[in-house]
């Protein structure tokens, strides 16, 4: 390959990475066959077949022809698994040896091998192709060359299951540090190898994306898609949005009367709807985190909500008495009659909406993950709105019941 051909391979591969796997499919469609294959094969193995299944089928055929047997052959094998599993960032296995070879042979074979490919341990597997053990480089090069590598290899190999998903694999390799790990079945077959750099910009960019889920974006939108597809990802959800603010707007117009008498009252919602919505928010980023991280085991949903709900009101307390403290120097100075009664209706509903908001905020990813949903999906929308319906809820209705006319 010429230097320019390198250099238009290595622009193109960038390209690709730069786009959602519908968009790369469709500036794929304009480059050749060979160096098409060429940019595939050094993707993340998981978007290259995201990209690869949202080509036309004819020009699926003709880059998998273009591919080393190996390579289509672990395409084909990646295919079988669900999106998010691990299996579906496996490479090839390379550097595979009996474990009757000697070091001299593995090493002879290993001069050509590493010519086409990047090869960091040896693994000894028997005829049928079960994984017995890795042999590292080190290994190699200070032990005997007439020694088997049955002999040098390291026996009980730490290896991964191609089922589990990434965010799994993660939590596992997070305190390891291999440079490659093996991935075998229940019978312990050797399926591929996954680095572990390939983990972690999976898992990375699940993680950004959740900032956009929670929001409304999607996560296919890119800076460079287009703004008709950009608005076309997006809207929708604003317009969800605008529903559940009408929510939000309605419990206001039902207390149109307590307004209109204690005007004071209107200056005072966006405070506790905004602190109220900081401390939900607050729960929620905990709560996702502890999902992603494996952190939360089954049955202890109950006890995260009731320490956020308790969190809550023990936060809400000390905001909701300088926000008191507010409201009575404020009506005060507008010589209303009833200050200090204002004041405890602001200091009863800062503590009350704090509360319902940590719950709100553990509850609403807690539901979604439990009914198979991304728990990051649109989690602000619904938090904001019961944030907002809460605590100007309970500011107006505290103040309806409590305030004398």
């Amino acid at each position: 390959m010429t230097n320019a051909s390198t250099e238009a391979t290595a622009q193109l591969i960038e390209d690709l990475k730069a786009r959602p796997a519908s968009e790369a499919a469709r500036h794929l469609g304009e480059i050749d066959a060979v160096p098409a294959y060429l940019a595939l094969a050094a993707l993340n193995p998981s978007f290259a077949l995201d990209i690869l299944a949202a080509l036309p089928s004819a020009q699926r055929r003709t880059i998998v022809a273009e591919a080393a047997p190996e390579i289509a052959q672990q395409w084909s094998r990646n295919q079988s698994f669900e999106q998010g599993a691990l299996g579906r960032l496996m490479e090839p296995a390379t550097g595979v040896f009996a474990p009757a070879t000697t070091v001299g042979e593995a090493i002879e074979a290993l001069r050509t091998l590493i010519k086409s490919a990047f090869i960091t341990y040896g693994y000894v597997t028997n005829p049928d192709g079960k994984l017995l053990g890795i042999v590292t480089m080190r290994d190699l090069l200070f032990a005997d060359n007439s020694k088997t590598l049955g002999e040098i290899m390291l026996a009980n190999v730490f290896a991964l299951s191609p089922q589990m998903p990434i965010s799994d694999a993660m939590r596992l390799t997070l305190n390891r540090h291999y440079p490659v790990y093996p991935v075998c079945d229940d019978q312990g077959m050797l399926l591929g190898l996954v680095r572990g750099q390939t983990i972690f910009e999976s898992e990375a960019f699940e993680i950004t994306a959740q900032a956009g889920s929670m929001v409304g974006v999607d996560k296919e939108e890119r800076i460079s898609t287009p703004m008709l597809q950009s608005f076309k990802f997006r809207h929708p959800w604003l317009q969800l949005n605008l529903l559940t603010a009408f929510l939000a707007g309605g419990v206001v117009a039902m207390f149109q009367g307590t307004i209109d008498r204690l005007v004071i009252l209107a200056a005072f919602l966006p405070v506790l709807a905004g602190q109220s919505g900081n401390t939900g928010c607050q729960a929620m980023a905990v709560t996702l985190r502890g999902i992603t991280l494996g952190e939360i085991k089954p049955g202890d949903g109950k006890a995260l909500v009731f320490k956020e709900g308790l969190l809550g009101a023990l936060n809400g307390a000390p905001i909701g008495v300088i926000a008191g403290v507010a409201m009575y120097v404020t009506a005060n100075a507008q010589h209303s009659p009833n200050s200090i009664m204002l004041a405890v209706v602001t200091f009863l509903a800062m503590v009350g909406a704090c509360m319902v908001s940590g719950i709100s905020g553990a509850i609403v990813p807690l539901t979604l993950k439990r009914y198979g949903a991304d728990p990051a999906t649109a989690s602000s929308i619904f938090l904001t709105t019961s944030t907002d319906i809460v605590s100007m809820g309970l500011l107006l209705g505290l103040a309806t019941v409590m305030v004398p006319k």
